[in-house]
């Protein structure tokens, strides 16, 4: 074999030709890359200036807001105002625009004329061009509006004078001007320029560059907006890649910023480093020369293109196959280098899947629709989003199991996915709640999909020959009217669907101010937790008179929670809200120690008083609450007879025979029961007759407005007479006027509440008033 046939000759030939050829792509590559690198460094820079702009207006216009805010709410100002009194308006107008360095300011009329101004050049009558554009901003939420004033940008802020209704207006101006100008260079590193073109007209240029480039930029600038448009400009020799931002357009005036970042600067950053990579490659070359030889003794093809395949794998590319077709050990290892790579491309493939998707149905999670949500707005989209929850899938879960639960969730994503039009997502959140991705919708629209939906979802499912009726609700939230990030969205149309189960037609639309109410219920339930462990918790007592002896001999006990953020909540505020959380028990275990510890303290001092407590219905699924309540009676020393627990219809007939086994446990102890709100519950007689209370007690809705012709008075009367037949005793609560107070004395009642006798006190006011004479109102006719 020849010399310059043989293997190696071949090598180190492919070797030297290759050599020059990596050398002279490398240098042109470099070349290509360190112009996109010096444009990309350029891109990025503007993208950065351009949102430190936005936020430097937004400074701007915020400290002309709080400034504007503490003008116009000044007492004096107002007074001058309201007296027209033009020396002191204007002097007061002076002194603030000076104090935040405002260009102007301005006092309007109501009709938008000039009453004073700060500053020359805006007659006291004459209409103020931008009275109406700055209303209208104000009314679409805006905080400010960008204007061509006199030629020239400005950033104005208006606010009302209110005394109390509006007597005017004030408006502040912020003239974008040349050192505006400098001090976002400073902060950027970029040049900046301002122009206004006012009907036409061509406005001063404000600008940091020299007055050579400044003219060309005057001369290419034009009043038609590219809105974030990057263009590559020459000025006087010097190359920028500009960023063009519209600030304002109207029909007669346009405000326009630019960005310049001047890429022949950037560029000799890089000379150096092109004279260094020159060098290099020529020493390179002629190091290859010499060692050519020896390389290729060691160094081949196959292991050159197995390393290449290697190196494309490591970056993430599976699709590369080695072109090496031998039968030895490099060849095997090529073989081995496929498999390898193709099965790390399928686990790659699954886990991004999975990454991305729901396991039980395919569907996609929350991750993949908060991403292809994201692009929609990105993109400017009208999007609509349906959040729909399953109000029973829980008791499935319960009464069918896991795998029934399992296959509801399969049939019902099927369902949902047949309803999607062309370019809708869906995707699966909860165990029991899915999202829908409606493109191109408003809520209008949203609405009468999700109407159709729940339509089609009111057939029954079948599962293992079981039909099953699915509690659909549906909560929407519109982009951009109910949200402007996906975040966003996604939380209020969850807000819509929790909504949504409390409507008939378990549909709603988001409703704005809904995110406060929530976050305050959210407040309330993650700080019930602490509220008793935190002395927050108070009890209040309520006199209850006995209509037999004329004495107050009991009184109820009522929760109150004082929050350090929201002041004094309400019980049908957060007792609802315990219930729903399973606090509730937490709450009345306080109750009753409580109220056992202030019943040993009115004792020692000689005042013995019988208390009614009030009870969940979770707290008659507490099997051990009978030995908590004895062992509390032990430890305060108060004999049982002392309270009545008081539980409501609904609460018993929840789950009776347990509710029943546990009010005879209480009962056993010598503990007194009442039914209280009677007659708003779902008790029948025969129930009313097998629980075990001696008092019932008449809900305040039939005794507040109490009268002999009226219906309620049928109803209270009858309850009196069929109560004393089965041997009860009846409170009436609600008691607020004489004459109720007289009728139920008159129909055998036997104890009466409301607050006709007293209204809820603290503790201490409570022991004060009880031992006060008895108002001689409440004494019976007999007695007075």
């Amino acid at each position: 074999m020849k010399i310059a046939d043989s293997f190696q000759t071949r090598i180190a030939t492919v070797l030297i030709l290759l050599l020059l050829l990596v050398v002279g792509s490398l240098y042109f590559a470099v070349q290509v890359a360190t112009g996109a690198a010096v444009k990309q460094q350029a891109v990025a820079q503007l993208g950065v200036g351009a949102r430190v702009f936005e936020r430097l207006l937004d400074t701007r216009g915020r400290q002309l807001r709080d400034a504007l805010q503490v003008l116009s709410a000044d007492f004096g100002f107002k007074d001058a105002v309201a007296s027209d009194d033009s020396a002191t308006i204007r002097s007061v107008l002076a002194n603030h625009g000076a104090r935040i360095s405002a260009s102007e300011v301005l006092l309007l009329g109501l009709d938008g004329r000039v009453l004073v101004s700060s500053v020359e050049g805006f007659a006291a009558g004459s209409p103020f061009r931008y009275s109406q554009p700055l209303l209208q901003a104000r009314q679409r939420g805006q905080s400010n509006l960008i204007v061509a004033l006199n030629g020239e940008p400005h950033l104005l802020v208006e606010a009302p004078v209110l005394a109390p209704l509006p007597i005017a207006r004030v408006v502040m101006g912020f003239r974008m001007d040349q050192a505006f100008a400098r001090e976002l260079r400073e902060l950027t590193n970029l040049e900046v320029s301002f122009i206004a073109f006012d009907q036409g007209r061509q406005g001063p240029l404000v600008t940091t560059l020299n007055a050579e480039q400044g003219a060309g930029m005057r001369a290419l600038s034009t009043p038609a907006t590219s809105a974030g448009g990057l263009e590559d400009l020459d000025f006087a020799g010097q190359h920028y890649l500009t960023k063009q931002l519209p600030l304002a357009e109207a029909g007669d005036y346009q405000v326009q910023a630019f960005l310049h970042s001047s890429l022949n600067q950037a560029m000799q950053a890089f000379a150096p480093l092109d004279q260094n990579i020159l060098l290099i490659a020529v020493g390179a070359l002629l190091a290859s020369l010499i060692g050519a030889l020896l390389l290729a003794r060691n160094v081949s093809q196959p292991v050159r293109e197995l390393a290449r395949v290697a190196e494309r794998v490591g970056q993430g590319d599976y699709q590369a196959v080695p072109a090496v077709q031998r039968r030895d050990e490099l060849g095997l290892l090529a073989q081995a280098l496929t498999r390898m790579q193709a099965g790390i491309a399928e686990r790659e493939r699954q886990l991004a899947h999975n990454a991305l998707h729901d396991s039980l149905t395919g569907l996609p999670n929350r991750a993949l629709l908060l991403e292809r949500l994201g692009s929609a707005i990105a993109a400017g989209r009208p999007v609509a989003l349906l959040y729909l929850g399953i109000g029973n899938f829980q008791s499935i879960n319960e009464h069918y199991g896991a795998a029934s639960s399992d296959q509801v969730l399969q049939q019902l994503s099927q369902r949902l996915q047949g309803s999607l039009r062309p370019g809708d997502s869906l995707a699966r959140l909860l165990a029991d709640e899915f999202l829908l991705l409606l493109e191109h919708a408003d809520s209008d629209s949203a609405v009468a999909i999700a109407d159709r939906l729940q339509q089609g979802l009111a057939q029954p499912l079948r599962i293992v020959n079981v039909e099953m009726k699915l509690d659909c609700r549906i909560g929407i939230a519109a982009y951009p009217l109910d949200g402007e990030t996906a975040e966003e969205l996604v939380r209020r149309a969850g807000i819509a669907m929790h909504d949504a189960a409390q409507l008939p037609g378990r549909l709603q639309v988001y409703q704005q101010g809904r995110d406060d109410a929530h976050q305050r219920q959210v407040n309330l339930i993650r700080d019930l937790r602490r509220a008793p462990g935190n002395g927050e918790l108070q009890l209040h007592y309520q006199a209850k008179l006995s209509l037999s002896s004329g004495r107050v001999e009991q009184a109820e006990a009522l929760l109150r929670w004082q929050h350090p953020q929201y002041g004094m909540v309400s019980p049908g505020e957060f007792i609802p809200l315990a219930e729903r959380t399973g606090s509730i028990q937490a709450l009345t275990a306080w109750v009753i120690e409580e109220a056992l510890r202030q019943l040993q303290v009115w004792a020692e001092r000689g005042l013995r008083l019988q208390l009614s407590l009030n009870i969940s219905a979770d707290d008659l699924h507490d099997l051990h609450l009978a030995a908590r309540v004895g062992k509390l009676l032990q430890q305060y020393r108060v004999p049982a007879e002392q309270l009545i627990f008081e539980v409501t219809e609904s609460a018993v007939m929840g789950n009776p025979e347990q509710a029943l086994t546990i009010l005879q446990q209480l009962r056993g102890l010598g503990i007194s029961l009442s039914v209280d709100d009677f007659g708003t519950g779902y008790s029948s007689l025969s129930q009313l007759k097998r629980m075990p209370v001696q008092e019932l007690k008449i809900d305040q809705s039939f005794v507040r407005d109490l009268d002999e012709a009226s219906e309620d008075a049928v109803i209270v009367r009858s309850t009196i007479d069929m109560s004393h037949s089965l041997g009860l005793k009846v409170v009436a609560e609600g008691v607020e006027y004489e004459r109720s107070l007289r009728l139920l004395e008159r129909w055998g009642c036997d104890t009466v509440q409301g607050y006709l006798i007293s209204r809820p006190l603290s503790a201490e006011a409570f022991e004060t008033w009880h031992g006060q004479p008895l108002n001689p109102l409440l004494l019976r006719e007999t007695e007075r």
